[in-house]
């Protein structure tokens, strides 16, 4: 064996140690590490350690070169007088076969330093469950250290140094060389497997290590690293050692009086020179919260307190700030001061409600964990605390917010970080793309705690197993009760506030989540031709439909007020039927995604085909006699504009209506795609293309131009006629006309026609003389009547 200098850290040491707690052992006094270097001066630093219970890691590997330059070159003692008392170290190899091992865990294994911390609680909060389990079969493991169970954090800010302490079970020389020496050979995982071929085991143990590279995450922050354990099951303290990028470590036995500890583990991270600022106080209380505010034991951090009080002036330093003035009367003088102490303060305060009974936890305590939880200054419209078992066994709270925050639309796309995924209390991560919740319910808030969660060996990226998939459909579940509950409360005005904000969600998942229509139609809410002031649900439209009516009638428009004055709307309302309003751009692709609802199928009324239910053949059959060769002459007048001509039977005052492809896209529609940047044009002509003209035959315009096509087919005027027809549908119908300059040229001769027969002057040749009134007056001629004469001169 290498014979190595001793190496350890002092501890700082206040003044009147009354408030002052060991940071090695919890149970005693404090006890002190020093390190003592050739050449330097000892100084006093403060120490602390962290638990055993899973010291591993994943990696298995081959054996390190010891001349590959891996290693950090260690000091070697000259003093042998100062080592005289300690035990020899002892140094081994990690039992692993990757090259530069710890460089792979640093930067390969974990995406976030910050978890370092998170893992190393977690093993020390391992080592306190496995005192407990056994403590039960065996007493005796109490007897040192007593019954305290928790962890200590201290930092020493101006070294780097961030001390960690538990009083659980702690490891012997065996179990060091085990679990910190053999790379991913878990000693919660080996005690687990215990436990179970135990006819005694427990099914409740909350150990959390799984992988048994948490505690090489100190690497993360730290280039050395120091654990000194004492088992109960031992009588010797031992003090393991190791480096970053260092293929050894080595193990000493423990002999200094103020080295020792009674029970437990304490671990030192020496930070490295970019990481010291995870030594801030402050920044360990703040991590503490994030990721470990939830674990069962009492976490205490090292933090320094202040408080502002008045004292008296001394006599001497009250004559100096009178003056020299003798005649000021001498009075108390009184001022203020900042008096700074060091205490241990509880950092993880707050309980888990998801682990108590939903009948025990009120209404306050489910908003008051929303709003610290979520950093929320409003309640949220619901709630749902449940558990699931069985197959798959978690727990969860989960939190409808009242209000979308600020960009809401953007934030459909975007990841959020509305979920926090715990592994038995210890938080794992709340960055999740789709895994726990589908992308359109991102915005419901809530914690999710699993004890047999599969995750990566960091911990941090879900696995896809059938375990995700049967966790996210029962999240899914849940959530759409609390929506639904919403919707069918007495309070109306609470699902107003959620479709407000959220009701673009509900409708992207109609297009994105087919297994969920069922739940999410009843969701819906659109304004209609029966109520344009309050939305309807779908089930409202259907309690209000005629009884001969088969279909949910919609229109798609961008307002109301142009949904509303549609002629497409004419036939229905007489019949008194009622016809969604759909305005939001997303809602007619909704509807389509949907198809149906309640054996109800949805039709488009500005499609053709439409069926209402009153068709008259032998009157149809009479029409299409008397208009068929008109519709045919129409048709080849607008040539390959329209598919064809056809009689209506949805138009009562307009004359016509231009109606798009069964299959094709609606004017609605073909307005929203050729507003598309990136659209593709070929597939936008071809979806534009088919519509068909339906023509009114008892409105004039008609009938007149039915006469005009029996008397005079070729008239330019009638042709013109038609084509004005035409683009005067295409804006009625909510189409854009190919030429809307030539339009309006149409518009202005008709008004001009129109205008100039009514107010104008008459054509020149037609128009008489202008003549004064007088004039006109005066040449006013009387008849002349002239007696009859015959021939020959007689009467």
């Amino acid at each position: 064996m290498q014979r190595l200098s001793r190496r350890s850290v002092s501890a700082i040491l206040r003044a009147g140690g009354a408030r002052q707690r060991n940071a090695c052992s919890p149970a005693v006094l404090s006890n002190h590490i020093t390190e003592q270097v050739a050449g330097d001066d000892i100084g006093a630093r403060q120490f602390s350690v962290l638990t055993s219970g899973r010291f591993n890691t994943l990696i298995p590997a081959k054996s390190l070169d010891l001349n590959a330059g891996l290693l950090l070159n260690r000091r070697e003692s000259t003093n042998a007088a100062s080592n005289a008392s300690d035990s020899a170290a002892e140094k081994y190899e990690y039992q692993a076969e990757v090259s530069r091992l710890m460089d792979l865990i640093v930067n390969s294994l974990y995406s976030n330093k910050e978890v370092f911390l998170r893992e190393l609680i977690s093993n020390a909060s391992d080592a306190l469950d496995k005192l407990r389990f056994l403590s039960v079969t065996e007493p005796n493991l109490l007897n040192e250290g007593g019954g305290d169970f928790d962890i200590r954090i201290r930092t020493d800010q101006e070294n780097g140094i961030i001390s960690i302490t538990d009083s659980g079970i702690g490891m012997t020389h065996s179990e060091l060389v085990d679990c910190l020496g053999t790379i991913a050979q878990s000693g919660t995982a080996k005690f687990l497997k215990a436990l179970k071929e135990s006819k005694d085991a427990g099914r409740d143990s909350n150990l959390i290590g799984q992988f048994g590279v948490g505690f090489y995450s100190a690497f993360l922050v730290a280039d050395r690293v120091v654990v000194s354990t004492k088992s109960p099951r031992s009588d010797k303290q031992y003090t393991w050692e190791g480096e970053a990028n260092s293929s050894t470590y080595t193990i000493r036995e423990e002999n200094e009086p103020d080295k020792l500890i009674p029970r437990g583990t304490c671990l030192t991270l020496h930070l490295k020179r970019d990481d010291k600022g995870y030594a801030h106080p402050e920044k360990i209380s703040k991590l503490v919260k994030n990721y470990s505010q939830f674990v069962s034991f009492p976490i205490y951090t090292w933090q320094e307190k202040g408080r502002v009080k008045e004292v008296e002036v001394d006599d001497e330093e009250a004559t100096a700030e009178a003056g020299q003035d003798d005649t000021t009367e001498k009075k108390k003088k009184i001022k203020k001061v900042t008096e700074k102490w060091w205490e241990w303060e509880l950092t993880n305060e707050t309980q888990p409600i998801w682990l108590r009974t939903p009948k025990e936890v009120t209404t306050e305590e489910y908003n008051d964990f929303y709003k610290n939880t979520f950093n929320e200054h409003l309640e949220p419209l619901a709630s749902s605390h449940f558990t699931t078992e069985g197959e798959v066994e978690f727990r969860s709270i989960l939190y409808v917010p009242a209000m979308a925050p600020m960009g809401k639309e953007e934030g459909i796309n975007l990841k959020t970080k509305n979920i926090r995924l715990y592994v038995k209390r210890v938080f794992i991560s709340d960055d999740f793309d789709g895994e726990l919740f589908p992308r359109y319910l991102g915005f419901i808030k809530g914690v999710v705690d699993s004890n047999d969660l599969p995750l990566n060996v960091s911990r941090e990226i879900l696995q896809e197993s059938r375990i995700v998939r049967i966790m996210r459909k029962r999240l899914v579940r849940k959530a759409f009760d609390m929506i639904l509950g919403i919707s069918v409360s007495e309070n109306k005005d609470d699902y107003e506030r959620f479709w407000e904000n959220f009701g673009k969600h509900i409708k992207l998942g109609c297009i994105e989540d087919r297994e969920n229509h069922k739940r999410l139609a009843p969701l819906l809410r659109f304004f209609s031709s029966m109520s344009e002031e309050m939305m309807v649900s779908l089930d409202e439209y259907i309690e209000n439909m005629k009884p001969e009516q088969k279909d949910i009638y919609y229109i798609a428009a961008d307002s109301v007020s142009s949904a509303r004055n549609t002629p497409f709307l004419e036939k229905i309302l007489e019949k008194d039927l009622e016809v969604l309003f759909l305005v939001d751009p997303i809602d007619e692709v909704a509807i389509q995604s949907l198809k149906s609802y309640k054996d109800k199928n949805f039709v488009d009324i500005s499609k053709e085909g439409l069926d209402l239910g009153d068709r008259n053949e032998e009157k149809e059959k009479e029409i299409k006699q008397e208009f068929g060769q008109t519709c045919d002459w129409i048709k080849k007048r607008l040539g390959d504009k329209v598919a064809s001509v056809q009689i209506s039977n949805r138009l009562s005052n307009s004359p016509c209506v231009l109606v798009s492809g069964k299959f094709g896209w609606s004017a609605n529609m073909e307005r929203l795609m050729k507003a598309q940047t990136v659209g593709d044009a070929a597939n936008y002509e071809f979806m534009k293309g088919r519509r068909v003209l339906e023509i009114n035959p008892e409105h004039p315009i008609i009938k007149t131009l039915n006469g005009a096509y029996r008397t005079s087919a070729n008239d330019d005027e009638a042709l013109r006629a038609i084509d004005l027809l035409y683009d005067t549908a295409l804006i009625s119908s909510g189409f854009t006309p190919e030429n809307p300059a030539q339009l309006g040229g149409k518009i202005y001769e008709m008004m001009g026609l129109a205008l100039s027969s009514k107010w104008g002057p008459e054509p020149q040749q037609a128009a008489p003389q202008s003549y004064g009134t007088e004039a006109l007056e005066a040449e006013v001629i009387e008849p002349e009547v002239v007696e009859p004469v015959e021939a020959d001169g007689k009467k």
